[in-house]
């Protein structure tokens, strides 16, 4: 599935329609460049889930986790880790398995910015979302099933 989005807004937007077809134990996968709209995606799943706080890059920390907020229907965590500086290690492998992820992923939703060829053995099944951004700021958004029933979720529920 490929979607076009005009501007940052239905990038979020788009992340909270997402969210409707999450649920415990979710991998996504978040890849694209540099300012595509990984983080804004990520904003409208942490939007569309109902988490505490503000979504923000969890560059400088690796990993954040947003517990729900049931004043904002919320009943999932969500963990939001950016793989972008790991990608500069020697061991970026060894880097992921020290965050422990495996450890929350069954209990909540995990999205991985910079993730890809890193966290796929995390689970057999995820969901890759690809961002590229035009030159006039609109975004392509393609969504790519990895196993399970993602291929199911995501044409129903988009």
């Amino acid at each position: 599935m490929t979607r076009v989005l005009a501007t940052v807004d239905e990038t979020r937007d788009f992340g909270r329609a997402l969210a409707r077809v999450l649920r415990e134990g979710d991998l996504v996968v978040l890849t694209g460049p540099l300012g595509a709209g990984k983080t804004a995606m990520a904003q409208g799943i942490g939007a569309g889930l109902g988490v505490r706080g503000d979504v923000t890059s969890p560059t400088f920390v690796i990993a954040r986790v947003h517990q729900p907020d049931p004043d904002r229907g919320g009943s999932l965590p969500m963990v939001h880790v950016d793989a972008y500086r790991l990608g500069n290690v020697a061991d970026p492998i060894g880097e992921v398995d020290a965050l422990d992820l495996d450890a929350t992923l069954e209990d909540s939703v995990t999205l991985v910015e910079w993730g890809e060829g890193l966290v796929e053995q995390l689970s057999d099944e995820h969901l890759e979302v690809r961002i590229e951004r035009r030159d006039d700021d609109s975004r392509v958004v393609s969504l790519t099933p990895r196993g399970g029933d993602w291929a199911y979720r995501i044409s129903g529920g988009l």
